[in-house]
């Protein structure tokens, strides 16, 4: 069964609710959040995150969860684990990522944050290997990545099979992680 929630000292991971939309339609129209994506994110496409994250709730038990910072009530963003869908040398597999608005980075939010949902992904979902990449010049991430206790083998590099050949973020960096 899937928890409501997950909880840090300093974090509540929640499923989503109405109110976290607006909060979360604003991170993804957000140029500077979004540098390392291929383009921001309309509130129709910010809302079909939200609702293709609780259909993977209902139906796998695995999704993104809304992040509150808990000392504030404040929506920072999303981390979950997610079935990766891309055409790649190492899917399917079960990947985990991360977003937060600006004003949340640098107070290691992420990293605490990604401990809960892999021993979450790990024990209860009873997951082997998790997955997270990000194009190569998203340093933020793969130190996140690092952080967590993710391995980074350079042959597992990819080129991202949706972006055009030599698009800025095609280059990928895979990071894995086993139970």
């Amino acid at each position: 069964m899937t928890p409501r929630e997950l909880r840090t000292d300093r974090l509540r991971l929640h499923r989503w609710t109405d109110a976290d939309r607006a909060a979360f339609a604003a991170l993804n129209a957000d140029p500077v959040v979004m540098e390392h994506f291929p383009s921001t994110l309309t509130l129709e496409q910010s809302n079909a995150v939200v609702d293709r994250a609780e259909a993977a709730f209902e139906k796998q038990g695995l999704g993104l969860w809304a992040v509150e910072v808990t000392e504030s009530s404040l929506f920072a963003g999303y981390i979950g684990l997610w079935q990766a869908t891309l055409e790649a040398h190492f899917t399917p597999a079960i990947e985990i990522g991360w977003r937060f608005a600006k004003e949340f980075w640098g107070n290691g939010y992420a990293t605490e944050g990604a401990r809960v949902v892999l021993a979450d992904g790990f024990e209860r979902l009873g997951v082997d290997e998790i997955v997270s990449f990000t194009a190569t010049v998203n340093e933020r991430s793969w130190r996140v990545m690092e952080r967590i206790g993710m391995t980074h083998d350079p042959a597992d590099d990819f080129d991202h099979p949706t972006l055009e050949p030599g698009h800025r973020l095609e280059r990928h960096v895979l990071y894995r992680i086993s139970r």
